[in-house]
């Protein structure tokens, strides 16, 4: 059976069900496999033209199989990517859309693989937990409408005030009665330290608190499926994925799927100025940073946490880290450029963070390779920013309606732990 150790080394090693639940380990590091799955050379061959639920399952199988019984993973596999995947040429590039989901964004994906399978292991315990997640952006609405009204979970969403798009805020703040939004007058960093200290915090005690944020090494496996379903779509082993980055959760789950088996050894991170991974590949120094706010607000991560996992990856060598993946960064008024010269060119419109994507690939992608550009959330999420910044118009109204449903709720506090 599959083992999660402890990035800092100072806390024992568990299962995945423990893992979920405790989100961060003991010690305050992040839960890291003690061994990766293979797919077989067989099995890969077998992959080819399967479903995105048929990948999922797969993918699901090997890391879970030896824990949840095999007819249980397909129903939460067959439950959980219910909506499409596209992988849709576009000029030069192939943008893999993972924004078909209820919220729009490639978080969505993660999100309603974890809430079924923390809902099983519950329901076999007959417990309640309290689900604490900080988000920059789309996390939260993910996590909120992943695990609407799933019972005996709680979900406490902590995010930056002013700092979310407009419907970003309404998909955070119109939800089901089991899901709390708290507004922080502060940045994602704030955001994510505040519930880094609750899990410290020995008062707590009496909750069984757990995390939803990309740190949960239940949200990076099923991130796994969607690169090995564009290898099923397309049978290739000379692509190279270039992936908008901010708390590098996305790109671990392709550097997973490359350990697994599949023939994928060329990643690009795209980062906007928040460009730790830029400086680390230059230097071999990781050196987080105060956070910058940009244009693509949910990358706006200074201290992004899945890095660690990156490195553990790599053995902390730069050297290994650098022949599989490069690094670039955009500045707001190079996304705004791209997002005009692409839909001028190709009818095609980018949100803000795929853009910095698209841009990446202008800048690195090699011609001779088949460049997948990963589209992390639909234009709609940024209606608003995109009209001010390019003068392109984005009707957003059918998102925002489909939301009234729901009463807004939100509590606004300081950026202080005690308040």
């Amino acid at each position: 059976m599959i083992r999660y150790y402890s990035t800092n080394g100072q806390a024992p090693p568990v299962t995945f069900a423990e893992a979920l639940f405790q989100g961060l380990a003991p010690d305050g590091g992040l839960y890291f496999p003690d061994q990766f799955p293979k797919f077989s050379p067989e099995e890969l061959a077998a992959l080819l033209g399967a479903s995105l639920a048929e990948c999922g399952f797969a993918v699901l199988q090997k890391w879970l199989g030896e824990e949840i019984p095999e007819a249980e993973l397909r129903a939460i596999a067959t439950a959980a990517f219910y909506f499409p995947i596209e992988l849709r040429p576009v000029g030069p590039y192939h943008l893999l859309e993972l924004f078909h989901g209820p919220t729009q964004a490639f978080k969505d994906v993660a999100a309603q693989t974890l809430a079924r399978l923390m809902s099983h292991f519950l329901q076999a315990r007959r417990e309640n937990v309290l689900l604490l997640v900080a988000t920059s952006g789309d996390t939260g609405g993910a996590i909120a409408h992943g695990f609407a009204d799933i019972p005996n979970i709680d979900v406490v969403i902590l995010f930056p005030k002013g700092r979310v798009s407009a419907l970003q805020e309404e998909q955070l703040t119109r939800v089901a009665e089991n899901v709390h939004p708290l507004e922080i007058d502060g940045v994602f960093d704030d955001c994510q330290a505040l519930v880094k200290q609750a899990f410290s915090d020995p008062s707590l005690g009496q909750f069984q608190l757990t995390s939803a944020n990309s740190i949960s090494i239940g949200r990076l496996i099923p991130q796994i499926v969607y690169y090995v379903y564009a290898y099923a779509q397309t049978g290739r082993s000379d692509i190279e994925f270039v992936v908008p980055s901010g708390n590098f959760g996305n790109l671990t789950g392709g550097l997973f799927a490359r350990e697994m088996g599949l023939p994928f050894d060329h990643f690009v991170a795209a980062t906007n100025l928040n460009d730790v991974a830029v400086r680390y590949l230059e230097t071999g120094r990781y050196e987080p940073q105060p956070t910058i706010q940009t244009l693509a607000n949910a990358m706006d991560v200074g201290n992004p946490s899945n890095f660690v996992r990156v490195l553990e990856l790599f053995g902390h060598d730069v050297d290994r880290c650098r022949a599989v993946l490069r690094a670039h960064s955009v500045t707001d008024a190079e996304a705004v450029a791209t997002i005009k010269a692409v839909y001028q060119e190709h009818g095609y419109l980018l949100d803000p963070h795929t853009a910095v994507g698209w841009h990446v690939a202008e800048a690195l992608a090699d011609p001779a390779r088949y460049t997948i550009i990963v589209g992390t959330a639909a234009p709609l999420k940024f209606a608003a920013e995109i009209e001010r910044q390019t003068g392109l118009p984005v009707d957003n109204a059918a998102a925002l309606g489909q939301l009234a449903r729901y009463a807004q709720r939100k509590t606004s506090l300081a950026n202080d732990y005690d308040a």
